[in-house]
């Protein structure tokens, strides 16, 4: 956005008056103007070439990271019952200690 700011107001400056009325102001302007259109076009190869690297990025995680995903799913899960199974335990445990309820306990 920057650099498309700085060719908006190179322009704006070439289409200034003044610069009909004063040549060297004409060419300083007019080399300020290539200067800027030149760091625009570097800006957007920049640009295109970052969108498509991370693109290329994006694409090798996704083929690393699912086997990982899956793992921290499994874990979820995991911990999901150990927590389940624990307020059981916890629930036994405050029972009144019979037959029964020891039997559920071990189990």
């Amino acid at each position: 956005a920057m650099s498309k700011s700085a060719v908006k107001i190179s322009s704006d400056l070439l289409s200034n008056p003044l610069c009909e009325q004063e040549p060297s102001f004409l060419e300083m302007v007019t080399a300020f103007d290539t200067a800027m259109k030149r760091m625009d076009s570097f800006n957007q190869e920049k640009v295109d070439w970052e969108d498509g690297a991370a693109g290329s990025l994006v694409e090798w995680f996704s083929s690393v990271f699912p086997s990982l995903n899956m793992a921290v799913k499994r874990r979820e899960q995991t911990l999901q019952d150990y927590k389940r199974l624990q307020s059981k335990v916890e629930k036994y445990e405050e029972k009144e200690r019979t037959g029964p309820v020891l039997a559920k306990l071990h189990q």
